[in-house]
């Protein structure tokens, strides 16, 4: 049978329980990696998280490019914060510029020496000043909601499941958002609303096939402490390769179009105004499909296994499985003996003549 059938039967046999300290070792370096962007490069945020002032020019069929636009707000005296945003094409093209905080008469002088210099009417720039409380006011609420929805996806894994699942979807959850944060702070992208919807976003997906593969591991490890059966590591280790091709599928089905933003939209098209969402929702289902197989069912076998009850059932599988060895191994020892007769051993020489004894005389017929 060919890996591929295997894989979409669930029939595979990869050991990801046995292996997973390689796994937590690697996810240990990535988040490190990520933490110490944190720290050292940062983030950069947006005009809704920092202020400024956002100028949206409608520059239509005009030739008129970023680098033009850039170097009009630089003569001008206020170089723009991030390079110019171009939005569509043709006669809806449009240029997005951010700025600095300005006053009003700073920006009503910045409208009138842009438009004079790249040629432009009075109505084909609008401007927008943003407050950085909106951007904390933003952040808080976000995080108050991350909050409220991860206390409640806990209480409702810990009553569906057991609390070790819970813990085990908290960390990996975690896990993503951090790797996700890390990649943003690496690539330098500016971290806008989108932003934020997308780690919300991203969150969703993670549960969700978390929660798959903990309900194959649920039914798997259903009774098993009456038996001897299999361990709890085996019945994990089984259920995550009967769902391997379901999370895949998944992750693609989800991944494809975002990839399809990121890389055409954003890498090809140039359409800079949906990068940051398209990145954040890229590393999330990606991060997210990998902590559900390799972080989320480990980290529950680990704590699972510290019981005592699935303690003895390991050691009860391990003896019964070592009497089935010794059974099998004597069973072509006894089933040689057998064929022998009473009292006869392999390879003895025949029995010699009594003393004395005569011989047998052939009787004539």
């Amino acid at each position: 049978m060919s890996m591929l059938t295997k894989l979409y039967r669930g029939e595979t046999r990869i050991d990801f329980i046995g292996s997973r300290r390689r796994w937590y070792f690697a996810s240990a370096v990535i988040v490190l990696v990520c933490v110490l962007s944190f720290i050292f490069r940062g983030f950069n945020y947006g005009v809704e998280f920092e202020g400024g002032a956002t100028f949206q020019i409608d520059v239509g069929n005009k030739s008129i490019s970023a680098n033009d636009v850039d170097q009009a707000f630089t003569d001008a005296g206020v170089p723009p914060a991030q390079a110019p945003q171009v939005v569509g094409s043709g006669s809806d093209k449009q240029i997005i510029v951010n700025t600095e905080t300005l006053g009003a008469q700073e920006v009503q002088d910045l409208h009138e020496s842009v438009q004079q210099q790249l040629n432009l009417d009075d109505q084909a720039i609008s401007q927008t000043v943003i407050s950085s409380r909106w951007g904390h006011d933003t952040t808080v609420n976000a995080l108050r909601g991350l909050i409220i929805f991860l206390v409640v996806v806990s209480i409702y894994i810990s009553l569906r499941f057991q609390w070790r699942m819970a813990i085990g979807g908290m960390l990996a959850l975690l896990h993503d958002l951090l790797v996700a944060a890390g990649i943003y702070s690496l690539v330098g992208f500016e971290v806008t609303p989108s932003t934020i919807v997308g780690l919300l976003t991203i969150l969703g997906f993670s549960l969700y096939d978390t929660v798959v593969v903990y309900d194959k591991v649920a039914e798997n490890s259903k009774d098993i402490l009456a038996g001897s059966r299999m361990t709890y590591s085996e019945a994990a280790n089984l259920a995550v390769n009967q769902t391997l091709m379901r999370s895949i599928n998944t992750s693609l089905i989800a991944l494809l179009p975002v990839a399809g933003l990121l890389f055409v939209g954003a890498g090809i098209l140039g359409v800079g105004t949906i990068k940051d969402l398209a990145l954040i929702l890229f590393v999330g289902l990606a991060s997210g499909a990998y902590s559900s197989l390799f972080l989320a069912t480990p980290i529950v076998v680990d704590l699972t296994e510290r019981d005592p009850a699935y303690k003895a059932l390991t050691k009860r599988v391990v003896a019964k499985r070592s009497s089935e060895a010794r059974r099998a191994a004597e069973a072509p020892l006894a089933g040689a003996g057998a064929s022998l007769a009473p009292g006869a051993h392999r390879g003895a020489p025949a029995p010699a003549p009594r003393v004395g004894a005569r011989p047998q005389r052939r009787k004539r017929k």
